[in-house]
C-alpha cells in the first residue's frame, strides 16, 4: 500500500514518469517496456520500499524528483536520504532533503559556520533551513533561534498597512512563523518565545548586536542592501551558525541598488569556510505547477537579456558608423 498508494496512484506516476508499466496483480508489482525504463523503475521501487520500510511517507510528487535524480547519478540511491533525515521532535515527522541539491545544502549547513542558499521559491531553502535551526536548538546545540527578513515590500509600502511598528512587519515574518510551526507544537513555540529562544525580528533590528550560541538565519536575502549584508555577517559570534537564503532574480529593492546576496556571492565565492549552495528549478518541491512557472520566468529574462544586448550591440554599431561618416 505504501508504494502503490490510494487506488495505485504512486503506481500510475511511475509509469507515466518512467515510461516503463507498471500493474499491481495481488501484492506484486510488475514491471514491463524498455530495459532502461525497467531498470529505472525498478532502482526507484527497491529504494522506495527501504524507505516505506522505515515509516517513511511516500507522496506522488516524491516520484517524479526520486526519478529526475536517479536518472542523473546512476549510482545514487534512494534510500541514502535517509542519511540527511533531519530529526526535530520524536512527535513530529522527519524533515528528508527531496533532491540531490538539497542534500547537499543540509550538509553544507552542519559543516559550515555560514551557509548561502541561492535559488528560485518553492526549492526548501528555508524550510531546510529552519529545521536545522528547530533540530540544534531541540537537542542544545544552540541556545536561541533568530529568524531575520528584510521588511522590503514587492510593490507595497509599509504605511498602507494598518497598526503599530510590530504589527506592519507581522506580514513579512508571517512565512518563517508558518515554517515553525510546521515542525513545532504552537505551544511549544510560544513558550520558547516567551523564554527568548525563538526571536523573529526585521534585519534593521541586528544593528549592534553580538549572536553567540545562535542559529541565525537570513531569509529572502536578495532584499538586503550592500550596507544591510554586511551588518548581518559581523553579527555572528562564537558558537553561533548562519544560515542566508534568497533569489537573486527576485530583488524588490529600490532601481539602482545592489543586491547585498548578490555582493556577498562575488565577494566570498572563493572562501572555504562558507558554502554557497544553488538550486534550480528542478529542485522546486511545491506545487508541480511552480516548477514551470519558474521555467518560464527564467526563459523570460533570458530572452528579455538577449534583446537588450542586441539593442547595445546595434547603438554601439550606429554609434561606430556616425563617426566614421564625420569629415
Amino acid at each position: 500500500m505504501a508504494l502503490s498508494g490510494p487506488q495505485s496512484v504512486l503506481l500510475e506516476e511511475l509509469s507515466q514518469k518512467s515510461g516503463a508499466d507498471v500493474s499491481l496483480r495481488g501484492n506484486v508489482i510488475h514491471l514491463t517496456g524498455g530495459e532502461q525504463e525497467v531498470r529505472l523503475a525498478y532502482r526507484y521501487l527497491c529504494g522506495a520500499a527501504e524507505l516505506a520500510g522505515r515509516g517513511h511517507e511516500i507522496r506522488a510528487d516524491d516520484v517524479a524528483r526520486s526519478l529526475r535524480g536517479l536518472r542523473d547519478d546512476p549510482d545514487a540511491d534512494l534510500a541514502d536520504l535517509l542519511e540527511e533525515a533531519i530529526v526535530i521532535t520524536p512527535r513530529k515527522r522527519a524533515v528528508v532533503p527531496k533532491t540531490h541539491a538539497q542534500k547537499e545544502y543540509v550538509e553544507a549547513i552542519r559543516n559550515h559556520d555560514l551557509t548561502f542558499g541561492i535559488g528560485p521559491a518553492g526549492t526548501g531553502k528555508t524550510y531546510l533551513a529552519m529545521a536545522m535551526a528547530a533540530s540544534s536548538l531541540i537537542q542544545k546545540r544552540v541556545k536561541r533561534i533568530i529568524l531575520a527578513r528584510p521588511a522590503v515590500e514587492a510593490g507595497e509600502k509599509l504605511g498602507f498597512l494598518p497598526g503599530d511598528l510590530a504589527e506592519k512587519v507581522n506580514p513579512y515574518l508571517r512565512p518563517l512563523y508558518d515554517a515553525l510551526h510546521d515542525m513545532l507544537d504552537f505551544e511549544r513555540v510560544e513558550q520558547l518565545r516567551e523564554r527568548g529562544q525563538i526571536e523573529v525580528a526585521p534585519l534593521a533590528f541586528m544593528r549592534g548586536r553580538t549572536l553567540n550560541d545562535s542559529f541565525v538565519i537570513l531569509d529572502e536575502a536578495q532584499n538586503a542592501t550592500s550596507e544591510q549584508m554586511r551588518m548581518f555577517l559581523t553579527r555572528l559570534g562564537f558558537g553561533s551558525k548562519a544560515v542566508v537564503t534568497g533569489d537573486i532574480t527576485q530583488t524588490d529593492l529600490p532601481r539602482g541598488a545592489r543586491s547585498g546576496l548578490r555582493e556577498a556571492r562575488d565577494l566570498f565565492g572563493h572562501i572555504e569556510d562558507i558554502a554557497f549552495c544553488t538550486f534550480s528549478d528542478a529542485d522546486v518541491v511545491r506545487h508541480h505547477l511552480v516548477q514551470k512557472i519558474v521555467v518560464a520566468y527564467e526563459q523570460r529574462d533570458r530572452q528579455m537579456a538577449a534583446e537588450q544586448e542586441a539593442r547595445r550591440a546595434a547603438k554601439a554599431a550606429k554609434s561606430e558608423d556616425d563617426s566614421e561618416d564625420l569629415p
